[in-house]
């Protein structure tokens, strides 16, 4: 006989396996298991950690970065510089325009002129070569000129010639010898070996030469216009000179000189007017920055400079006075006054820098560079953050100058 406690419902039979235990039980047995090593976790994280010291390794640097000194200076004080040698040298340097405005005639007038002009004659001999009144000069066109006084030019050699400058007339009236800058030769010297030894240029036009009737203008009017062409000359021709000068060479305030020369009047391609020319001529005296910052400090009396690298800062207030006048081409010497206030600023060398701190230790590296009058200011960068040492070669170490 059965009781009702012998008998499972249906419903329950699914949730009995074959062996009589509830199903899931299994499921329980796994969840009491001990958890797995997280071995892949582990190696990530190691990767990351070596990959982050390699790069600190890889991007690891030692440098500097150095303000350099600058210091302000009253100067008064008296110079001699030295054509392109010495201590001071110096160097010349010369541009030059024309400009020319039409204006209304008022007659003509008959004229029989030569054209004149200064040449630079040169002689490549080691011995002086004199040359007589009225030495011939022939340009390429065969146009002759002479001198009118006896010249000595000075020895030289063939990259160093000596010269000497001197004025010479055209051989015949007429317009025709108002030629451009050329070069010239001396058929006197034709089949001798001083005929290539001994040669001239000229770096302005020949001018003056007419021959016939020219147009003649009112004074007035002509005197208008020719200031209007030197006030309009002027920044032009200094904008010229600018451009001229060298990279590293300073011009100071009053080593300039501008000469303006009145060109004959032509007709103008209109009827009834004529041409007014003038042209303007600049000469300027330029020196070595680096030169010219030295000799400014060592004038200065209670600066304790000590002879290091310097330069003149743009914002510096100086002008030069000549002593007597500008210097000629052929002059070898020019004295000179320098007033104002100079701003100089020390020169710092990235190699002189990296040697004074190789080796040493942050700490050290501070104190050593305080003993560098160039220095106004130097910041250490080590990396990695624990590196507290530069390395021993100069050669590896960073050395960046900053705008003082």
């Amino acid at each position: 006989m059965r009781t009702l406690n012998d008998i499972t419902p249906p419903s329950r039979r699914r949730d009995i396996d074959s062996v009589g235990r509830p199903v899931g039980s299994d499921r329980e047995s796994m969840n009491e298991r001990p958890p797995r090593f997280p071995f892949a976790t582990l190696l990530a994280i190691l990767i990351v950690i070596a990959a982050s010291i390699g790069a600190l390794f890889y991007f690891s640097s030692a440098k500097v970065e150095v303000t350099p000194n600058t210091v302000s200076a009253a100067v008064q004080g008296s110079f001699t510089a030295t054509q392109s040698s010495g201590t001071l040298p110096y160097e010349i340097i010369t541009s030059q325009k024309m400009a020319s405005q039409s204006i209304k005639g008022s007659g003509t007038k008959a004229v029989n002129s030569s054209a004149s002009g200064n040449i630079t004659i040169y002689n490549t001999q080691t011995k002086s070569q004199k040359l007589i009144a009225n030495t011939r000069f022939a340009t390429a066109a065969g146009l002759i000129f002479r001198t009118r006084t006896a010249v000595v030019v000075p020895g030289g050699s063939a990259t160093t010639p000596g010269s000497v400058t001197t004025k010479v007339y055209a051989d015949q009236v007429g317009s025709t010898y108002n030629v451009a800058p050329t070069s010239f030769t001396i058929p006197g010297f034709a089949g001798t070996p001083q005929a290539s030894a001994v040669y001239a240029r000229s770096t302005s036009a020949m001018t003056g030469g007419a021959s016939g009737n020219i147009p003649v203008v009112d004074a007035s009017l002509e005197k208008q216009a020719k200031n209007a062409l030197i006030t309009a000359l002027t920044p032009d021709l200094e904008s010229s000179l600018q451009a001229k000068i060298p990279p590293g060479y300073t011009l100071l305030p009053g080593a300039a000189t501008t000469t303006f020369e009145e060109l004959e009047p032509s007709p103008s391609a209109t009827t009834g007017m004529v041409e007014i020319k003038e042209q303007a001529t600049i000469t300027a005296v330029i020196f070595p920055n680096a030169a010219l910052a030295k000799a400014v400090a060592a004038s200065v009396t209670g600066l304790g400079y000590q002879g290091e690298a310097l330069t003149l800062a743009p914002a510096s207030k100086l002008e030069l006075v000549p002593e007597t006048t500008m210097p000629d081409p052929e002059a070898t010497s020019f004295s000179f006054k320098i007033n104002g206030t100079a701003s100089l600023i020390y020169t710092v060398d990235p190699t002189r820098i990296a040697a004074a701190v190789s080796g040493k230790t942050r700490s050290a590296a501070e104190v050593a560079l305080t003993n560098y009058p160039e220095v106004k200011r130097a910041i250490i960068i080590l990396r990695p953050f624990w590196r507290q040492t530069f390395p021993q070669d100069p050669a590896t170490i960073s050395v960046v100058v900053a705008n003082p």
